[in-house]
């Protein structure tokens, strides 16, 4: 399953987000979206976790927690829409 990941610091690496997320299962994948122009973080990105249960169980824990000193927003991702 893929985890959306919102407000996000703008400093946060992948490897800090597998970290946190791995407390709640096997992290498969981590993606921040960046600006194709300065290759900036965009302040999201998309964590794909192994089962369905861990990432549950994470966006339980993790939403509207602090993360580098920002609350994020953590839900199912939803799927890419085609408008």
């Amino acid at each position: 399953m893929t985890i959306y990941v919102g407000n996000l610091n703008y400093k946060a690496a992948e490897n800090q987000l597998a970290d946190l997320f791995a407390g709640f299962g096997e992290v498969k994948s981590v993606k921040i979206i960046k600006d194709n122009q300065s290759g900036r973080s965009k302040g999201f990105a998309f964590i794909e976790m192994d089962s369905e249960e861990a990432s549950d169980k994470a966006i339980q824990a993790l939403h509207e927690s602090e993360f580098l000193g920002r609350s994020i927003i953590v839900n199912k991702a939803r799927p890419k829409s085609n408008g």
